[in-house]
């Protein structure tokens, strides 16, 4: 069975798709943890940013494109926002496929 994210990108699963083009797909998160809450991932299944490799590194250009492009259709590029990435079970990533989560939309407040 494709991981969930594969399956929303072969149209099996329907999702709230904001954003889409040969290489990369954005939609919203189901379980938003901020007023915008994003995913923006790549269409190819990459486990996670530690699998990415060095002819990888347009694809990666392409998602932080489509990040601000998002950000700033979605009223959050002015004020800020914030861009995530968990690598592997221990820093939390729940699907096993490459994806950032893009937050915004109020004060966020530090991480340290």
């Amino acid at each position: 069975m494709a991981c969930i994210f594969c399956q929303i990108i072969s149209g099996d699963l329907s999702s709230d798709i904001l954003y889409q083009d040969e290489r990369v797909i954005a939609i919203r998160d189901i379980n938003p943890q901020a007023p915008t809450h994003l995913l923006i991932m790549p269409k190819v299944h990459i486990a996670s940013l530690a699998d990415v490799t060095d002819e990888q590194g347009a694809l990666l250009a392409r998602l932080v494109y489509v990040v601000n492009l998002l950000a700033k259709r979605e009223g959050i590029a002015e004020k800020g926002y914030r861009l995530v990435t968990n690598c592997g079970p221990d820093a939390g990533q729940a699907v096993p496929h490459l994806h950032f989560h893009l937050l915004g939309g109020r004060a966020l407040g530090g991480l340290g």
